[in-house]
């Protein structure tokens, strides 16, 4: 019977242990929501289009006026500089590196 058991958790455990991206197959594509869920009310988040915020820098461009490795880091310290009035955000690790994902993406 616990034999049983531990058979029947070990599914749920391994589960619950992939990063949150890994349930859709993609990175990219959880970057992407991050990014439209928590960036594109100021930023231009896809390959095409103004920022709404003419503070905010298109997405697309972010990887050509930062080191992408620094904007990495950034990320998950908590960015809150940027234009003026942009917030702070802090992503987990497997959100910061889906962002990153995201964005460089965009450059391909």
């Amino acid at each position: 019977m616990k034999r049983r058991t531990a058979f029947t958790l070990v599914p749920f455990a391994v589960a619950f242990a992939l990063p949150a991206w890994a349930g859709d197959g993609s990175l990219i594509a959880y970057g992407k929501r991050l990014v439209e869920a928590n960036c594109a009310r100021c930023h231009a988040v896809s390959r095409t289009g103004a920022s709404i915020h003419p503070d905010a820098p298109p997405f697309r461009t972010l990887r050509l006026r930062y080191p992408i490795e620094d904007l990495q880091e950034a990320l998950a310290e908590g960015i809150s500089t940027g234009h003026p009035d942009m917030p702070e955000f802090v992503a987990t690790p497997d959100q910061a590196e889906a962002i990153i994902g995201y964005i460089k993406s965009l450059g391909r």
